[in-house]
């Protein structure tokens, strides 16, 4: 009789070709993840060495970071941007692998389209050359954002030499009040446990409040898990995810998809199982909360004030110094009232349909506030389909925000939707690190979609609650 495991460990045993001398684990590959930007360089070392793609099946591309959000038509604008693209199309051509490009109709993030197409199932280990790839765990699998030179060497073996994490569950307990969302879990969560508290570690998210959450919801909060350090963050499968796979396009189907689902189920963590740290958060503790530093850890409930540097312990202070001097702002003032110059609605953390639907709700509360750039990007052309079917667009438009085209945006800003100068930005996206929204001055606040909508109207970081 084998002992009680955790999820992490049952995925990790079946997906172990051997222990290598090293004590790492060579680990077979069960889905790739590729896109324009860390592909090139692995293909091009693929083709030096002569070798072959092993598995092009299991591997799957798509266009996103460099995609324009204004216009998609060919030749992009950008001719560096046309390059990669060309590349990309290219190298998937000459080796078998499937595109998702704007005229397939399935183009978009590559972690929003990887779950809505079916590609990401339960049990499987996923890798991306990015970092944001943990996403995929929120429907049980183990997923991580590698490297070029891995890029490579799944490519060319499909499988990664890779050292076990220890596994850490985190369990949110209890209800979420209104107003608060996912994103406002894993920034909490974060800011409890801190940008390197996760370091060497899986997370596994439980609890009353990662249950009741729909699998949309569930992908934002493993999202941001590389943001708290650790490598892979998941869910265990229950009926939730099951019923979102179902009748997805890459999904088993029949009779085939009925074991799929029993299996799936069979391989969430065993109520016995035993983890090498264990953390609790009261759902009613957490808030609407934005950031206010450098990094994801920065943050606080929209209600609280910035902390003064002598509440701050001694060897964290630098940091926060840092923080307050770069944003401009002053300790101990209030985070709620904070002016923005910029709205953005989209990602991979909260581009998704429900992202969208829960900033219209906010949108069509008012206008967007005079001198307020805003974009509102759809994570997917799916996405954008049903959105239009829906008619938020056009709440959208009325309330004065910029609809644009499927991309990662103004997420990393490596296409033309970029921070100018000293711009303060509300975004819903994932990192709000120095220059990471394309301008070496430009700032960055995270936080829901619902608040960024929220800010865009009021012109300042509001909370939310007070507009619904």
């Amino acid at each position: 009789m084998t002992s009680p495991s955790s999820l992490f460990d049952k995925v990790w045993q079946a997906h172990a070709v051997r222990e290598l001398p090293d004590g790492q684990t060579q680990l077979f590959i069960g889905l790739h993840l590729i896109h324009e930007v860390t592909s090139p360089q692995a293909f091009a070392m693929l083709n030096e060495m002569g070798l072959p793609v092993r598995f092009p099946q299991q591997t799957f591309a798509t266009v996103d970071h460099i995609i324009p959000t204004d216009s998609q038509v060919r030749p992009l604008a950008d001719g560096l941007a046309e390059q990669m693209l060309v590349a990309l199309e290219k190298n998937c051509r000459d080796n078998g692998i499937t595109l998702f490009d704007p005229a397939s109709g399935n183009q978009g993030v590559v972690h929003v389209i990887g779950p809505e197409l079916g590609l990401t199932q339960p049990g499987m280990t996923v890798a991306c050359g990015d970092s944001h790839t943990s996403t995929h765990g929120a429907f049980g699998a183990i997923a991580f954002g590698i490297g070029t030179s891995q890029v490579r060497d799944v490519l060319a073996t499909q499988c990664l030499a890779m050292a076990k994490p220890k596994v850490r569950r985190i369990d949110v307990e209890g209800t979420l009040g209104g107003g608060v969302y996912a994103k406002d879990v894993i920034l909490h969560i974060i800011r409890r446990l801190g940008v390197k508290g996760g370091v060497g570690h899986a997370y596994e998210y439980a609890g009353d409040v990662i249950e009741a959450m729909t699998m949309e919801e569930r992908l934002t909060v493993c999202n941001m898990s590389i943001e708290g350090g650790a490598r892979v963050g998941y869910i265990n499968p229950d009926d939730t995810a099951v019923e979102y796979l179902r009748g997805r396009e890459y999904a088993p189907k029949g009779e085939a998809f009925d074991r799929a689902a029993d299996w799936w189920r069979s391989i969430a963590s065993d109520a016995e199982a035993s983890y090498d740290d264990r953390v609790t958060f009261a759902g009613s503790d957490i808030s609407p909360t934005v950031t206010w530093g450098i990094h994801p850890g920065h943050a606080l409930g929209v209600a609280e004030n910035i902390p003064q540097l002598t509440a701050v312990p001694d060897d964290e202070r630098p940091g926060y110094a840092e923080a307050l001097e770069y944003m401009g702002l002053r300790q101990g003032e209030a985070v709620a009232g904070t002016k923005i110059d910029v709205a953005f609605i989209g990602s991979c953390t909260n581009g998704r349909i429900s992202d969208l639907r829960e900033a219209a709700k906010v949108a069509q509360k008012g206008h967007v506030a005079p001198g307020i750039r805003t974009f509102v990007v759809p994570g997917s052309q799916a996405v954008a389909r049903q959105a239009e079917e829906e008619g938020l667009d056009e709440i959208f438009k009325a309330a004065g925000f910029d609809w644009r085209e499927p991309g990662c945006s103004m997420c990393l800003a490596m296409n033309p939707d970029k921070l100018i100068g000293r711009e303060l930005c509300a975004s819903s996206s994932n990192r709000n690190f120095k220059g990471r929204q394309g301008s070496p001055t430009g700032r960055t606040m995270l936080m829901s979609p619902a608040m960024v909508a929220a800010a865009a109207i009021r012109g300042e970081v509001t909370d939310v609650r007070e507009v619904l």
